[in-house]
């Protein structure tokens, strides 16, 4: 029986679960979720073979907002001898199609990462092995399949495949970002990794570009806007607490002691971003005025989660984000993923039609 196997943050399997037969059975596709709490990874097992395969072609892990990566699992062998557990993974490669590359995983959790050494070893002789059998091209290549060889322990292994152009295209689903050592806080890294999985690379110079204005809702200690300002971005910043005083120096920032709900700029800004406490319901109305009013072009914000119901919650929020655009007849595109840096919150990117229409 072909499934799908989807790697996820730990203790949110069941939210990927949910999410995954949700968005299967509006395609027709139907199956059961296995996961273990804590795993980190979800396997839904479809009742029809090719379901998985069709599954992986309609739906790409981008669509996805608790899925990291996604691949069809065509095998899963236990007991492996350590003597060759090579041969089993390549007795299993039937039909897939040609791959570009191989990539050997480990569950983001604990007692996955302890795997990590051994999979880096496993790699080179795997790929080795698959290309004296036909199976990968000479060279590594990103615009065919990939393989996955997902190890949960070093005798047991979920092997399958992705699509190119379906995939994450970073290995295990995660975008590894440097702290800069200038900023405030940690969690400018949750605004960096949102750029990376938001905006196409190719844009960035247009859509990021030095002049620009933005607006920080809950801007301190100044995380968040630090990822404007080294853009030179000049930034609202909207909050009651102390902003970093580098991020003062810069003369790029202007500061509010103001309520976020409340707050107008004198002028429509190119960015609002909000990483704001507060309900998620409140805040996704809040973003959705600001765009649909033509406050903003863009916004990327944070909705934080509650510990139960998490995907209900989220798809309340992003309904409440559609209301609120088709009350003032505004079109946007609407983006939602729990990025890697992520913890109990998703973050979301809207871009107002016309904005894009007019860069495109």
């Amino acid at each position: 029986m072909n499934s799908l196997v989807a790697y996820c943050r730990a203790g949110f399997e069941s939210d990927t679960a949910q999410e995954i037969e949700t968005r299967a059975a509006e395609q027709g596709l139907y199956g059961y979720s296995q996961f273990v709490r804590n795993s980190g990874f979800v396997q839904f097992c479809c009742y029809q073979d090719e379901d998985a395969q069709t599954f992986a072609e309609r739906i790409a892990v981008r669509e996805l907002i608790f899925a990291r990566q996604l691949f069809v699992c065509v095998a899963q062998l236990t007991a492996l001898d350590p003597s060759d557990r090579i041969g089993p993974l390549l007795a299993a490669v039937d039909d897939w199609p040609l791959a570009g590359e191989v990539v050997v995983e480990f569950p983001d959790t604990t007692e996955g990462r302890e795997l990590a050494k051994f999979c880096r070893k496993f790699t080179v002789p795997l790929r080795q092995a698959l290309r004296k059998k036909g199976h990968l091209t000479a060279k590594e290549r990103t615009d065919k399949a990939r393989m996955h060889a997902f190890f949960t322990q070093s005798d047991t292994v979920y092997w399958g495949y992705s699509l190119a152009g379906q995939r994450c295209p970073n290995v295990m689903g995660i975008q590894r970002l440097k702290f800069p050592s200038d900023a405030p806080s940690r969690s400018t890294l949750k605004l960096e990794e949102a750029l990376h999985a938001f905006i196409p690379a190719a844009q960035w110079p247009e859509r990021l570009r030095p002049g620009m204005t933005a607006v920080d809702l809950g801007a301190c200690p100044g995380g968040w806007t630090y990822q404007m300002v080294k853009r030179e971005i000049s930034v609202y910043a909207v909050d009651n607490g102390a902003m970093d005083e580098a991020l003062m120096a810069t003369g790029l920032v202007s500061y509010h002691a103001e309520d976020g709900f409340k707050f107008s700029p004198p002028q429509p800004v190119n960015w609002l971003i909000c990483d704001m406490i507060e309900q998620p319901q409140r805040v996704a109305e809040l973003m959705a005025r600001w765009v649909a009013i033509g406050r903003c072009q863009e916004a990327i914000f944070n909705l934080k989660l509650p510990m139960k119901k998490r995907y209900d919650s989220v798809q309340t929020a992003l309904q409440i984000i559609r209301d609120v655009l088709t009350e003032h007849r505004k079109t946007a595109r609407i983006q939602a993923k729990h990025l890697y840096h992520d913890r109990e919150e998703i973050t979301v990117h809207l871009r107002a039609a016309d904005a894009a229409r007019a860069h495109a």
